[in-house]
């Protein structure tokens, strides 16, 4: 069965200020075809950056009914749809256990139609491995990630999940990076 696959990541520099910026990047692969999305958002968090990555890549997907496979690195994202806290906050009027509003609800509310739509596994990846250094202990973080996301995965195959994702990262950061360049003041 072939997946298709997509790979997020979200951005912000200066997350904690008010004002900032926010890039985000997509990838989405099936067989040898590949698209990769970027684009930014002033005054934003990590977190919109992160579910927007998300969007864009489902608002991309052109057929129904797909079998897909999410990857990010964002615990946000990820735990939200494996341990369907969207279900307690729609049936709580979208307030959260402490009778708080669910944060980023409009975002949640867009990706919530995409889980009918098609059949989503979603994975979290840890960000930022660097591959290429002599310190990575290759072997600890593929057993924490077939913990983590089950034994569907060879070792070859981790590899490349954080090879995408580090490139869903450097989209990111090119949708930061545009909006620096088209001299945007923040």
């Amino acid at each position: 069965m072939a997946f298709l696959n997509i790979y997020t990541d979200g951005a912000c520099s200066d997350n904690q200020n008010e004002e900032n910026l926010g890039g985000f990047g997509a990838i989405l692969e099936f067989g040898l075809h590949r698209k990769e999305i970027f684009g930014g958002e002033q005054n934003t968090t990590n977190n919109r950056m992160e579910m927007t990555a998300l969007l864009r890549a489902f608002e991309a997907i052109k057929k129904e009914s797909q079998q897909i496979q999410v990857f990010s690195d964002s615990s946000y994202l990820i735990n939200c749809f494996k341990e369907k806290w969207y279900a307690n906050w729609q049936q709580n009027g979208w307030k959260t256990a402490s009778k708080k509003p669910v944060e980023n609800q409009d975002l949640w509310e867009a990706l919530l139609p995409y889980l009918e739509k098609h059949q989503i596994q979603f994975y979290r990846v840890k960000g930022h491995i660097n591959l290429n250094s002599k310190m990575l202990k290759l072997d600890v973080l593929y057993r924490d990630f077939v913990k983590t996301n089950g034994d569907n995965f060879s070792i070859e195959d981790f590899k490349y999940i954080v090879e995408m994702n580090n490139l869903a990262d450097a989209l990111a950061n090119k949708g930061i990076a545009a909006l620096k360049d088209d001299n945007v003041s923040i």
